[in-house]
């Protein structure tokens, strides 16, 4: 008999032994797990390791290494540079341009941040009051889905409460003058290199666990030092039972971080000019609307593909904590010195109306869809009973299961339909920055791309799981994003 296992367990007792600890794994032997671990590796969670846009074979295996390493080695550095732009040189590409040819190699040297202790407390201080708020704030259980290898992810949903701790805690420190929150745009570049520094030595440490003591069977190595460290070993790693390693870097750190650090921008801009400006409430504001949707939506996003088929590597634990905070919160970054006075009332109240309801649709698609597979299609959609696809599946360990396929309501316009109001709710927190500089609008671009690549991923990683079902389902949705466009 196949058993499902859950990655949880009672309490730890003194003195329990590492075997006990490795409690997953007890019911497969050696070979069982290495073969297991194999096979897992090379089907789930991780890219395209033997081509690049089309190009296959050898020419295509290389090409893939060297494009892996580049963007291990590159988006540090975009990163760092970017917030130089942003707050040494007015967000002017042709001025860091002129920069980088005149001071040469040294100059971009010096222009690379050294963290202070400062840096290091404030990151520490908010980390850890997150890894607390994760794990003891009140929330009700939460099954994630059944994982290729048969296990079930449990969590605490707890996000929308440590949202409001959080907002608490903020308005506490700054109010009370305990903590002033606008060191922090002074500080944050020393801070974004004090994370891409962490965030290193933590891909390292997730590869070490994922061959010494993974925590559930969904994990494997690919074969390949590079691939594990930038795809990661294990798709569910804990420390302990309980905490979930990839909510704190995604959720709490990436998603939270996201929320306090644009607050903290909003500050430096209030006690440099005396008022916060039309153009930085609208975009702090709608930020802060749709992290709080994420929350309101978390038990979703632990059904998403960020969860369900992203590894913890470099790829996604990077992401989160370094490239979130130094491109996602970029808009307020550049606002918080500039365009102080450049958006009118009428334009400002537009923009947010027009941001605000794309959030709500963004929302309102994942809410229908959740609430569609919680009622195993029974809810109605959009006033009528919903049409829908059953389609079976296999797991890893053999088993046979059903997925309903959602074919109305706002996935009968396109498979991945809330991507475009996710896109022009980006585009309305940016663009109060208006037109002054381009670097600004790297944010909506790189979503987009991000986004476009993830529903070709997605597409394809289902054609996989479903099959013939799948193919079904195009037909009754063709658009992939875009309803009768693309």
């Amino acid at each position: 008999m196949t058993v499902t296992r859950r990655c949880e367990a009672p309490q730890a007792k003194a003195g329990s032994s590492i075997a006990e600890s490795l409690a997953p794994l007890q019911d497969l032997n050696f070979a069982q797990a290495t073969e297991k671990a194999r096979s897992w590796a090379e089907s789930h969670g991780t890219g395209d390791r033997t081509g690049v846009w089309g190009i296959s074979g050898a020419a295509g295996t290389v090409l893939s290494v060297v494009g892996t390493l580049a963007l291990m080695v590159c988006c540090p550095m975009f990163a760092i540079y970017m917030w130089f732009t942003f707050t040494q040189l007015d967000g002017s590409v042709r001025k860091f341009t002129e920069y980088a040819q005149a001071e040469g190699l040294q100059g971009l040297w010096r222009a690379w941040p050294q963290p202070s202790l400062e840096a290091w407390s404030v990151l520490l201080a908010f980390g850890s009051f997150q890894a607390v708020l994760q794990r003891y704030a009140p929330g009700k259980r939460f099954e994630g889905p059944l994982t290729p290898n048969g296990n079930i992810p449990v969590y605490k949903a707890n996000g929308v409460t440590s949202y409001f701790i959080t907002l608490a805690a903020f308005l506490t420190a700054w109010g009370s003058g305990l903590w002033n929150p606008g060191r922090v745009y002074d500080l944050f570049g020393e801070m974004l290199a004090a994370l891409n520094t962490f965030s290193l030595i933590f891909c390292v440490f997730l590869n070490v666990k994922g061959y010494v003591a993974p925590s559930s069977t969904d994990s494997g190595s690919t074969g390949s030092f590079i691939y594990n460290f930038f795809w990661g070993m294990e798709l569910y790693p804990r420390l302990g039972r309980n905490f979930d390693l990839k909510t704190w870097t995604n959720c709490r750190m990436g998603m939270m971080g996201w929320a306090f650090w644009i607050l903290c921008f909003a500050v430096k801009q209030y006690q440099t000019f005396g008022h916060v400006s039309n153009a930085m409430m609208v975009s702090v504001l709608l930020m802060e609307i749709y992290i709080f949707k994420f929350f309101l939506w978390e038990t979703g996003y632990w059904r998403s593909m960020d969860i369900m088929h992203d590894r913890a590597g470099y790829y996604i634990c990077w992401g989160c904590l370094v490239w979130v905070p130094a491109v996602y919160t970029s808009p307020a970054m550049y606002l918080t010195m500039h365009g102080v006075d450049n958006l009118s009332p009428a334009a400002a109240l537009a923009i947010a109306a027009t941001g605000a309801a794309a959030i709500y649709i963004n929302y309102d698609s994942d809410r229908q869809r959740q609430v569609f597979r919680a009622t195993h299609g029974k809810a109605q959609v959009w006033g009528q009973a919903p049409s829908f696809i059953t389609a079976k599946y296999t797991t890893g360990d053999g088993q046979e299961k059903t997925s309903l396929l959602l074919t109305s309501g706002w996935w009968g316009l396109a498979r991945h339909f809330h991507y475009l109001p996710e896109l022009v709710g980006a585009f309305c927190w940016t663009l109060p920055a208006l037109s002054a500089q381009c670097l600004p609008y790297f944010y909506v671009i790189f979503l987009a791309l991000l986004l476009t690549d993830r529903a070709f991923r997605d597409d394809t990683r289902c054609a996989s799981k479903y099959g013939k079902y799948w193919a079904q389902y195009t037909m009754s949705v063709p658009y992939k994003m875009v309803p009768f466009v693309f």
